[in-house]
């Protein structure tokens, strides 16, 4: 039974992606990026992304999450070692270069900072909404972001990394960031001892189907996803002592 979705509190606003003319910034010939990892100054630009991407699949009536719940699942006091819990990196854009002597280790990761050239203008419709928090120039804009963490298989003698989701903002599609986002991860899983790069491809959304496997990515036939939630999930609730 699908759940209700939770209306967010005034704190907890939902934001889409609508373009607003008054409130634009138009970024043309090229464009600066930066992957870090999120810190609890994204919270507030996590919850509205994860928020875009259930918009994305349809699947607003799920919807629970809150500030509050996203903090006690991404930021605990006493976290798991880096990459093994929840982890997101963010993507950030902004029309003028990084400062490379502030590209500093955050939590253990380096930014990853690149350049794109833009063959057609960039459009930024939600500059106050999404204008980063974490960084000290002020042309700064969350463009995405990608979540992953630790899986585990009794066929490895290793762990694997899981990547839950990836997305973009509207403005930021088919530039090529859905790449580096994807590229970013698995240097991460490779460069860190992991064995593999795991995740559930949409087989609908052709574009990021194509992208993945054109990246290495192999697609598995012989297995389906399922998942057992919601009522057919709690019906198993004490069968077993509550254990």
């Amino acid at each position: 039974m699908a759940a209700a979705l939770q209306l967010p509190t005034p704190s907890e606003t939902i934001i889409t992606d609508a373009s607003s003319e008054s409130n634009n910034v138009t970024i043309t010939g090229k464009i600066y990026t930066k992957v870090r990892l999120a810190t609890k100054s994204d919270l507030s630009h996590i919850y509205q992304l994860f928020y875009q991407i259930h918009v994305y699949h349809n699947y607003t009536h799920l919807y629970k999450a809150t500030e509050s719940s996203l903090a006690n699942l991404l930021f605990k006091e006493n976290p798991l070692p880096l990459f093994y819990g929840p982890s997101i990196l963010i993507l950030e854009v902004s029309p003028t270069p990084f400062n490379e002597t502030k590209n500093t280790t955050n939590g253990g990761f380096k930014p990853v900072l690149t350049m794109f050239d833009l063959k057609f203008p960039v459009v930024e419709g939600q500059v106050e909404e999404f204008q980063s928090k974490y960084d000290d120039k002020s042309d700064v804009y969350i463009a995405g972001y990608v979540f992953f963490y630790a899986n585990y298989s009794c066929f490895n003698d290793k762990p694997g990394l899981y990547l839950e989701s990836l997305y973009l903002r509207e403005s930021y599609r088919k530039l090529g960031m859905g790449k580096l986002l994807f590229g970013t991860v698995s240097s991460i899983a490779a460069n860190n001892g992991f064995v593999s790069l795991e995740e559930i491809v949409a087989v609908w959304n052709k574009k990021a189907y194509d992208l993945y496997v054109n990246m290495g990515l192999e697609i598995f036939d012989e297995f389906r996803y399922g998942k057992l939630h919601g009522e057919n999930l709690q019906r198993y609730a004490d069968k077993n002592g509550g254990n």
